[in-house]
């Protein structure tokens, strides 16, 4: 199955741009500051590691902690700040892949649309992905580890679930692309991820290509096509 995908179906955070960590280290500062909950950055990217906002409320909920509308609208406008004043780090490679049209390309990402192509634009990447191949979580009722969205983008780029193969950096994500019955590739090209208790969370998940740099992933996807 996984040298035959018709669809490539891209997470974006952390996969094709390093910016997971600087959503994670946003929510590591604010919640210590808004809820008093101070956990370390390890522990803010084991429990909300890959997640959307609303799932990530929900599991605030689990611990003991009621948020409202506008903790996450405050939340969204530190995101975004944060990118038009320091940018997004694409990763080396990606656009090399993107541009190939040997198999059908998408996006399917826990973020909101509204800020997704806010982050498209900030690493112009714009017109690579058409906007009607770009799924959020905005598209689903449940976001990852849910397979929802995954399904959902698989759906609507016209494939079957069998024949998607999933890049994804988290936990949560790729939880979800296996509840989709779909390939996973784990792509760990950024630090946060380079360390063993990590990799070993990912093979436990049964993934057995796990990838370091967008050189290593595109002679992997290119070698099987």
């Amino acid at each position: 199955m996984i040298n035959n995908f018709k669809l490539l179906i891209w997470d974006f955070d952390g996969v094709i741009a390093d910016s997971e960590k600087v959503w994670l280290k946003n929510r590591q500062l604010y919640f210590k500051d808004r809820l008093g909950l101070d956990l370390s950055f390890d522990e803010i990217n084991s429990y909300f590691g890959g997640t959307s906002d609303s799932t990530k409320k929900i599991i605030l909920q689990k611990m003991g902690y009621e948020t409202d509308d506008k903790f996450w609208a405050d939340v969204l406008d530190i995101d975004l700040k944060s990118m038009d004043t320091e940018g997004l780090d694409l990763f080396d490679g990606v656009l090399d892949i993107l541009k190939k049209k040997n198999f059908k390309q998408c996006i399917a990402t826990g973020g909101i649309r509204s800020k997704t192509i806010h982050k498209i634009d900030v690493i112009g990447i714009r017109g690579l992905i058409p906007d009607e191949h770009i799924f959020t979580v905005d598209c689903v009722k449940r976001g990852k580890p849910e397979p929802d969205l995954f399904l959902y983008a698989a759906d609507k780029m016209g494939e079957k679930p069998q024949d998607c193969l999933v890049i994804e950096d988290s936990i949560a994500g790729m939880t979800a692309a296996i509840r989709a019955k779909m390939s996973v590739v784990a792509f760990l090209g950024s630090e946060i991820y380079q360390h063993q208790a990590y990799i070993d969370k990912v093979k436990a998940l049964g993934i057995q290509n796990i990838f370091y740099s967008m050189n290593e992933l595109k002679q992997f996807l290119f070698d099987k096509k």
